[in-house]
């Protein structure tokens, strides 16, 4: 026969298969369940001194209540989502810290979608959990701008490193950020750039391109735009032959990721860097200041913006519909500037690090 396990004694049996209710709060507290309810998920519909009343029977109890529950009455799941389009991105992880520590301050649960670049996975993903959170973060979003006004008509939404006519964003700043790039690159003698875009939906490729554009002539430079092509070191082979093609001296890439990847190919091709041509990226990840030579980017303090992001979808879930708040938030960039950047012709700087 097998051994036999213990007898748990019934007092401690009751300690771990029971636990206060809500039930429990209301009889100690002297009111009805609804009450307790209330004030838990709508305070404001209850005196002050009924809550105060209800709060302490509940501290006294050890009462936590249910978030599921708590949903049911207040229609808040106190849970948001962040979509970004490629989780692969290094570019995302501190914005992603940024909003998931805001929404820890704030008692909200982030959850974290991945869209995989694709406008169809997107939607989808939004549609599935437009009844589990209480608003949608849409960062780098791939969707057609009809279709965002859609979904904030229904849920507070914010979009981030995106503007909507009409929704709250929050950006790095990059017209200003992309005047200074290509007046670095004229100041180092370069007479020609080209723009290597990022995906055909991207509002962000269109808006650099515009922004690039309008500083080159100011400054007197040619520029040509090249692609679009997938923002991953992988696909920065075909960026890089596409870049050598045009004859430009100062190659722009959509990000970080995708001006690595031409740094590779470069290399494989013996052209120098930055003897032959400077490559310059945005975002300043991580791997920016490990390449070789290091990457001159433009980036920012994307915490921030993660922070800022949640801070107005916040605000945007306890107002009306009507009232919602639609800021355009754009925080500071700043054009880091490496070793990948020099006059064309000179000797490649050696790399030390």
């Amino acid at each position: 026969m097998g051994k036999r396990l213990p007898k748990l004694p019934m007092s401690r049996f009751d300690d771990v298969v029971s636990s206060p209710t809500i039930y429990d709060v209301a009889r100690r507290a002297g009111v009805a369940t609804s009450t307790v309810s209330r004030a838990f998920s709508t305070p404001g519909r209850i005196g002050e001194a009924t809550r105060a009343r209800v709060l302490d029977a509940a501290r006294e109890l050890g009462y936590e209540p249910n978030p599921h529950a708590r949903a049911l009455t207040s229609r808040r799941t106190q849970t948001l989502a962040m979509v970004v389009s490629d989780i692969t991105n290094p570019h995302f992880f501190e914005l992603i810290r940024g909003a998931e520590m805001r929404a820890k301050a704030a008692r909200y649960t982030l959850v974290l979608v991945n869209a995989e670049e694709s406008p169809r996975i997107e939607l989808e993903q939004v549609q599935r959990l437009s009844r589990s959170v209480d608003g949608f973060l849409l960062a780098a979003s791939r969707q057609p701008a009809e279709n965002l006004v859609k979904v904030a008509a229904e849920h507070p939404v914010v979009m981030v490193n995106r503007q909507v006519p009409g929704l709250a964003s929050v950006v790095v700043e990059h017209t200003e950020g992309c005047r200074q790039m290509v007046a670095h690159l004229a100041s180092l003698g370069h007479t020609s750039v080209v723009y290597l875009a990022g995906p055909p939906n991207s509002w962000m490729a269109a808006s650099r391109w515009a922004a690039i554009r309008d500083a080159a002539a100011e400054y007197g430079l040619t520029a040509v735009r090249a692609g679009p092509f997938t923002p991953t070191v992988g696909h920065g082979g075909a960026a890089a032959d596409a870049a050598i093609r045009t004859g430009a001296t100062g190659i722009i890439a959509h990000n970080d990721l995708l001006a690595i990847g031409v740094l590779r190919r470069l290399a494989d091709r013996s052209v120098r860097v930055p003897g032959d041509v400077s490559v310059v990226g945005f975002d300043d990840i991580f791997a920016a200041d490990l390449c070789s030579p290091r990457l001159t980017t433009l980036g920012g303090a994307h915490a921030n913006v993660g922070r800022a992001a949640v801070e107005i979808l916040l605000e945007s879930i306890g107002a009306p519909r009507d009232l919602r708040p639609v800021p355009e938030v754009a925080l500071p960039s700043e054009l880091v500037l490496r070793d990948s950047t020099g006059s064309p012709g000179s000797t490649p700087r050696e790399d030390h690090s």
